[in-house]
């Protein structure tokens, strides 16, 4: 094959199509290198835009009221009510301790009153009381003294001896003596009933038994444990049957039901214009396609790091500036249709263009 002649008109227009093409590939490279650019641009600034009027963070946890419940007296489990993840209202039984050795209390107790009681009769039928040692010893006095004025009057007679008179004198002193410790048998045996202004109408004793009998009565209550609220049973692997229960040792958790929210972590730099009142819309990871609404409750009064075990100390020569995260507290508007579990991540963006 004969090879084209250069000079020919067909090869002239097929290298100025050759030009033509590089000059529109070249511009096509320039207009691409020129608008990706410029995509970016305009999508950056619309995201700023966007952005204005509101701050998010997925540094947010739900949160739900937890209730360690303990027993208020200790021994051994005897019947177990609920188990992990059981509902329960308030006020029904989560378990019972054995009753028995506080039933055993309350006898005793019983006991106590009924020995309070008869003392008190057997103080109050006391002779101390009425006054008869008191009248005898007066009589006694009475006697004592006439013989002693008969020998005084037969002594300046000279019809006795001293010795006599001497007799009748000390006759006289003893029963004076036996008065005064007949009145002071008779002051003790009142004091023994005396009831004093702390427990008015009552005797000592007796107020201590009945005192006796409600604690033990309280007690035999407390074997009963029962729901302090509504909510979900959680941590109650040592909820076994003969486990031995000390009092106030946490045995099991109850996560409250209805106290749903969420604590968000806030950057401080956020918080300029955030305020309790505005306007919150959570997501939640778990429920990719659930949207909840809410509001900012209350802002944290101290950073997180304030409120940790060992606060951070900077107070040193490398100190190094991190910023701050602030617990927020969201309300929910509306109870969620689904299920609300504490500690599920979420995503909060908090609307504070609302109130300008």
């Amino acid at each position: 094959m004969a090879e084209a002649d250069p000079q020919s008109p067909t090869a002239g227009q097929h290298t100025i199509d050759q030009d033509k093409a590089g000059r529109t590939g070249k511009a096509k490279r320039i207009v691409l290198m020129l608008s990706i650019p410029l995509v970016l641009l305009i999508g950056a600034l619309f995201y700023w835009q966007s952005q204005q009027g509101k701050v998010s963070t997925d540094n947010a946890y739900v949160k739900q009221d937890m209730v360690a419940v303990s027993a208020e007296v200790g021994g051994r489990i005897v019947e177990v009510a609920v188990s992990e993840n059981d509902e329960v209202g308030a006020g029904d039984l989560l378990f019972r301790i054995d009753p028995e050795p506080f039933q055993l209390q309350l006898q005793a107790a019983y006991a106590a009153i009924a020995t309070a009681q008869a003392e008190l009769t057997a103080k109050q039928s006391d002779a101390s009381l009425t006054g008869v040692d008191i009248a005898a010893a007066r009589e006694d006095i009475a006697f004592a003294r006439s013989q002693f004025r008969r020998q005084e009057e037969l002594l300046a007679r000279g019809f006795t001896t001293r010795a006599a008179y001497d007799a009748a004198e000390h006759a006289v002193a003893q029963a004076e003596e036996r008065l005064h410790q007949a009145e002071a048998q008779q002051a003790e045996a009142r004091a023994r009933l005396a009831r004093g202004s702390a427990v008015p109408g009552k005797d000592p004793r007796i107020a201590a038994a009945l005192a006796q009998r409600e604690s033990a009565n309280l007690n035999l209550r407390r074997t009963e444990i029962r729901a302090p609220a509504a909510g979900r049973v959680a941590e109650a692997d040592r909820l076994q049957l003969g486990q031995q229960v000390l009092p106030n040792l946490p045995i099991l958790t109850l996560v409250s039901r209805g106290s749903t929210y969420i604590e968000a972590n806030f950057k401080e730099t956020d918080l300029d214009k955030m305020a309790p009142g505005q306007r919150a819309e959570i997501h939640l990871d778990a429920y990719p396609d659930l949207v909840l609404r809410g509001h900012v409750a209350s802002i944290g009064a101290g950073t997180g790091s304030e409120f940790s075990v060992l606060p951070a100390q900077n107070a040193t020569g490398n100190w190094i500036k991190v910023t701050q995260r602030v617990p927020v507290r969201i309300e929910l508007d509306e109870p969620s249709p689904r299920q609300m579990i504490a500690g599920l991540s979420s995503e909060v963006t908090v609307f504070t263009a609302d109130d300008e």
